[in-house]
């Protein structure tokens, strides 16, 4: 594990809230650009900002009494969601920037950069380039890749980040599942130690049952057992 990680970010509803209120109160003396960038604020926005956080704070205090609570403390912890109009383009700069900064790593077949629909883009790994076999501790050699990573996403601050770990179909279903969750973790736990908020991010394992390839040869197996971190971006409410 990367010596700076730390632990998943499965907090208990309290702790939750505090860590909520705690951010919201910080961003309070700071304004961020399109890619979430720290900025002064000006004055109007200082007064704004104080009450922000407080609604921010309140809305954690009440976030398991609707589904909106956990999306508005959100946009509040990254400073505020795109707007509809420049989602586009926002997400397209940001995989371009992927692609130029990883493009070693996409020619070796370390990493593989793709756009989704719905404006989402997926960043995978595979096992083999991240993680030695049955294990979940990164490999120290692909610290400088999940780097380039953590670089790319804080400066694209405006996005949430579900971090899912894959198994092939060898070992048993509970096995796979478990190793698949912890993989997820430990790449979350990494990018947590790169200064990216905790509200930005999930994990989850889905063990074997969404394989890529076919797990009938090795070269499939080796492309089903991956990690991939899916960007979504956070958009601002219309109409």
């Amino acid at each position: 594990m990367h010596p700076r990680a730390r632990c998943r970010h499965g907090f208990p509803g309290f702790r939750r809230t505090a860590l909520t209120a705690a951010v919201a109160i910080a961003l309070a003396g700071c304004a961020t650009d399109e890619f979430g960038n720290r900025r002064p604020l000006t004055e109007t926005e200082a007064g704004l900002a104080i009450g922000t956080a407080a609604g921010a704070a309140a809305g954690a205090l009440i976030g398991s009494q609707g589904a909106n609570a956990g999306k508005g403390a959100l946009i509040g912890a990254v400073g505020g969601a795109i707007a509809g109009g420049v989602v586009g383009s926002y997400m397209e700069r940001q995989r371009r920037d992927f692609e130029r900064v990883l493009a070693d790593e996409i020619a070796r077949g370390d990493i593989r950069v793709e756009a989704l629909p719905d404006d989402r883009l997926v960043v995978g790994m595979t096992s083999s380039t991240a993680f030695d076999v049955d294990s979940s501790s990164i490999k120290p050699g692909f610290y400088s890749t999940l780097d380039k990573i953590s670089a790319i996403v804080n400066k694209y601050g405006k996005t949430r980040l579900d971090v899912a770990g894959h198994t092939d179909n060898t070992g048993t279903d509970a096995y796979n599942q478990q190793l698949s969750e912890r993989r997820a973790g430990a790449v979350e736990s990494y990018l947590l130690a790169e200064q990216v908020i905790p509200q930005r991010l999930s994990s989850a394992g889905f063990g074997e049952l969404r394989p890529i390839a076919s797990n009938d040869t090795e070269y499939g197996r080796t492309l089903n057992r991956r990690v991939e971190i899916t960007i979504v971006p956070v958009v601002a409410e219309t109409g």
